[in-house]
C-alpha cells in the first residue's frame, strides 16, 4: 500500500468512506468533511481523482488523508481501517461508511467465477472486514457510526436473475449489519444501512418500476446516510430505503 497524503486543517473526528475517490463516495466523504469530520479517502486505483476528493474536503477546513487498498482482500481492508484509525493524531476513527461495491448485470448462467467472487468479495467481504476492525476500536473510544450501504428492495428474496451475486451480497450486508448492531447496542456504536434503489448515477434506470417517477439524487442518498451518522446510538439496525417507493 502507499502511505496516505495529509492534508492539513481541523479534526473533530475520523471518518473512513470506503471506494471515496468519486461518484457517491466522493459526495459521501465531502459531506463527512461539512460536518467537521477529518476524512481518510479510500481508492483502490484511483488515486488522482482521491487526491481530488481530499482537495475536495479540506476545502471545507478539515484535514484529509488518501489510503489506497484493495477491500476485497480482507487484510487490506482491515490494514486500512487501522490506518484510518491513527491518521490524525487525537482523534481515533468515529464514523464508517461502506461504500465500495461494484454491479454487474449478468444472466445467471453466463456469470464468471471472477465475476461472483468481486460481486462477493467488494459488497461483502469488504464491509465484513472493515466492521469487524472498527467496531472495538468505536466501543473503545464510547462512540462510532457505521453506516453499510445496501441495495433496496434486497430484503424481499424475489428472484433476480441477473443480479444474483450482488443481491446475495447485500442481503449479506443487511444481516451482517443488523447482527452487529445487536451486539454493539449500548456501547455507542450504531450500525445502520442505506439502501439505494435507482440513483442518477446508477447502470440500469428501470424508471417505470419507480413509483416516484424518477431517479434519486446522490443528494438524497447522502442526507440518509448522514441521518444515521447525526442520530444517537438509539438509532441502529435500522434500514432507510432511497428508492421512490421501488418495490412497494
Amino acid at each position: 500500500m502507499k502511505q496516505g497524503n495529509v492534508k492539513q486543517g481541523n479534526v473533530v473526528g475520523t471518518a473512513l468512506v470506503t471506494g471515496s475517490a468519486h461518484g457517491i463516495g466522493r459526495a459521501l466523504a465531502v459531506a463527512l468533511a461539512c460536518e467537521g469530520y477529518g476524512v481518510a479517502v479510500h481508492y483502490r486505483g484511483s488515486a488522482t481523482e482521491a487526491e481530488e476528493t481530499a482537495q475536495r474536503c479540506e476545502e471545507a477546513g478539515v484535514q484529509a488523508v488518501t489510503l489506497q487498498a484493495d477491500v476485497t482482500d480482507a487484510a487490506q481492508a482491515r490494514e486500512l481501517v487501522r490506518r484510518a484509525h491513527a491518521a490524525f493524531a487525537g482523534s481515533p476513527l468515529a464514523v464508517l461508511v461502506n461504500n465500495v461495491g461494484n454491479y454487474v448485470n449478468r444472466p445467471l448462467l453466463d456469470t464468471s467465477d471472477a465475476e461472483w467472487a468481486e460481486m462477493l468479495g467488494s459488497n461483502l467481504t469488504s464491509t465484513f472486514a472493515t466492521c469487524q476492525e472498527a467496531a472495538p476500536l468505536m466501543q473503545s473510544a464510547g462512540f462510532g457510526r457505521i453506516v453499510n450501504l445496501g441495495y433496496a428492495g434486497a430484503h424481499h428474496l424475489t428472484a433476480r436473475p441477473g443480479i444474483v451475486p450482488y443481491v446475495i451480497a447485500k442481503t449479506g450486508v443487511l444481516q451482517l449489519s443488523r447482527s452487529l448492531a445487536s451486539v454493539l447496542a449500548g456501547s455507542g456504536v450504531s450500525v445502520n444501512v442505506v439502501s439505494p434503489g435507482v440513483i442518477e448515477t446508477s447502470v440500469s434506470q428501470p424508471l417505470r418500476e419507480i413509483p416516484a417517477g424518477r431517479a434519486g439524487t446522490v443528494a438524497e442518498l447522502v442526507d440518509a446516510a448522514l441521518y444515521f451518522v447525526r442520530a444517537s446510538d438509539y438509532v441502529t439496525g435500522q434500514e432507510l430505503e432511497v428508492a421512490g417507493g421501488w418495490n412497494l
